[in-house]
């Protein structure tokens, strides 16, 4: 395929080079991205009057038919092209001939290619929003029914203290909260649009940036073109993140592996989630941690792969940018994957063995610092406390009998207790965890309720809110679908999803715009109805929001 800089080289390109130096491989999967930011930059050039309205329409529609085709299945981008940026233009060319060669008019690659990946990963970001959530309510609902459990809790993995159930459970849903901020501070950043750069330097031609980036719903634009052609921190930031998510879900993922093994027996893996030995008959493996366990040092590699990808290359762009999207596709299908597995694992995968983490308890000695924190209750220094703890002849007998304990001073000490004396109902592991400050059974079980409602408030503002919306768009309650080979859909009893849908041509086909708008409350309702009418995906048929009920 001749290459549009070729006419000044004397000599074609090595065919192992060409091969090398492509990128439609991997890039083909921003097609969808990379027709909409040429839909929007064509709108721009036909506002700013650099094509002729006529030019500039049957530019837009020529994308718009590319993007049927595509996703109809009767364009597959792939060799000889060198990156799916040529393979739209060429195919643009072959179906309107003349005006087709003006699309590129004003920009760059390499505005162009950084523009398409930030609306690939924008709308990443938003699935795995969705995605962590579920995974949120998986643990909170496996919490709810397991508050009155009783779990030995560890420091050095030596037992320290019991445990409600819950409670532990609930530190997971703290560290996927903190994964979600994460990535919604890493959206912000990547949501600024380097379109109108061009190479680096920007062009002279007049083009309007501003509207190019509104169209396209980005929420700023670059100041500086030659950041705006050269920044892969938002790159970074989203490997950074998931690596850390990664590791969220491998620390799970270690824990259940430990729990299900005869040594522990805290819990058994259900079929749904297991698998056997080809050999050993009576094996019940847990390879779905195990592979999430795995999958963490891939992400882990990708993020070194993008450091040491910029940390040498000078002002603006360079190839080296070109190894950017495969560590970033990636990690975005791996922790994706991670994430629906977890949350399959959590809700189905897993029961809890409640006797034996009820005998595990009973047999150690953890509730010793409940026993120390009674003894301060009395007026006993904790120092003091603590030597009388650590000089009675083991916990367990203060639950067979005290007077085989009383030696010493503190058969004393126990004597000055006078009407409140120690019983072993005053070490009784339920007992003392009823009353612990914060992570008691009380805290937990308004803990959480309170992460229950801030949940599905943020994911949806509730069954008004829903009301609100269908009177205000006339929207049209569709099934759940498939787009772009993106599953809108993720299941989970009691969710509701709302993603913005629109048709792109007279059929009815319909394509995935992304979420505009994240529903948290009754004010972003008029956000996300004023995003959808000003949105440049907005076709002139009706806007519809699909609530997908599981």
């Amino acid at each position: 395929m001749a290459k549009v800089w070729s006419k000044r080289f004397d000599n074609e390109l090595d065919t192992f080079i060409e091969k090398f130096n492509a990128s439609i491989g991997f890039d083909r999967k921003l097609i969808l991205e990379d027709l909409d930011c040429s839909i929007a930059h064509a709108k721009m050039l036909g506002k700013t009057k650099v094509l002729s309205s006529s030019e500039a329409l049957q530019i837009i529609n020529g994308l718009e038919s590319i993007k049927v085709d595509y996703l109809e299945g009767k364009f597959s981008p792939g060799p000889p092209s060198e990156d799916i940026h040529y393979c739209i233009e060429k195919k643009l060319i072959s179906l309107i001939g003349e005006a087709g060669k003006k699309l590129h008019t004003g920009r760059s690659r390499n505005d162009q290619v950084g523009t398409d990946l930030r609306l690939w990963l924008r709308k990443e970001i938003d699935n795995n929003e969705i995605l962590l959530t579920d995974l949120q309510k998986s643990f909170l609902n496996l919490a709810k029914t397991n508050i009155y459990t009783l779990i030995p809790g560890y420091t050095h993995m030596q037992r320290a203290q019991p445990l409600s159930l819950a409670h532990h459970l609930l530190a997971y849903v703290e560290m996927l909260q903190r994964d979600r901020e994460r990535f919604k501070e890493v959206r912000s950043r990547v949501n600024t649009s380097p379109l109108g750069a061009a190479a680096l330097a920007g062009t002279k031609i007049k083009i309007d940036r501003h509207f190019t980036a509104a169209e396209l719903g980005f929420e700023k634009i670059y100041k500086n073109s030659i950041d705006a052609v050269s920044d892969r921190d938002f790159c970074i930031e989203f490997v950074s993140a998931s690596a850390l998510l990664m590791s969220h879900l491998s620390k799970i993922s270690e824990e259940i592996i430990l729990w299900v093994t005869d040594e522990f027996s805290f819990a058994k893996l259900t079929d749904k989630c297991a698998t056997g030995s080809s050999l050993m008959p009576q094996k019940k493996n847990p390879d779905v941690p195990e592979l999430i366990r795995g999958k963490t040092g891939r992400v882990y590699g990708h993020l070194q792969a993008l450091l040491t990808m910029v940390k040498g290359v000078p002002l603006s762009y360079n190839k080296d940018f070109q190894e950017d999207k495969e560590p970033i596709f990636d990690t975005a299908e791996t922790i994706s994957s991670c994430i629906k597995a977890m949350t399959i694992l959590i809700n189905e995968g897993i029961e809890f063995n409640i006797k034996n983490l009820s005998d595990s308890v009973e047999n150690d000695f953890s509730n010793a610092t409940d026993l120390a924190d009674y003894l301060v209750g009395k007026d006993v220094p904790f120092r003091t406390a603590y030597q009388v703890v650590d000089e009675i002849d083991w916990l367990t007998k203060l639950r067979r009998g005290l007077e085989e304990t009383r030696k010493g001073f503190v058969t004393e000490l126990l004597d000055k207790l006078g009407d409140d004396p120690l019983t072993p109902e005053s070490l009784d592991d339920l007992e003392t965890l009823l009353i612990r400050a914060d992570v008691g059974i009380d805290s937990t079980d308004k803990v959480i309720s309170s992460l229950r409602t801030k949940l599905n408030e943020e994911v949806l503002g509730g069954e008004a809110g829903i009301k609100f919306l269908k009177k205000e768009l006339k929207l049209i309650i569709d099934k759940p679908i498939k787009s772009s080979g993106i599953d809108l859909l993720v299941p989970q009893k009691g969710k509701l999803n709302v993603w913005l849908l629109v048709g792109v041509n007279g059929v009815g086909k319909t394509t995935t715009l992304g979420k505009l708008a994240y529903l948290s409350s009754k004010s972003n309702y008029k956000t996300l109805i004023a995003a959808a009418s000003s949105s440049s995906t907005r076709s002139t048929r009706t806007s519809r929001l699909s609530f997908i009920n599981s």
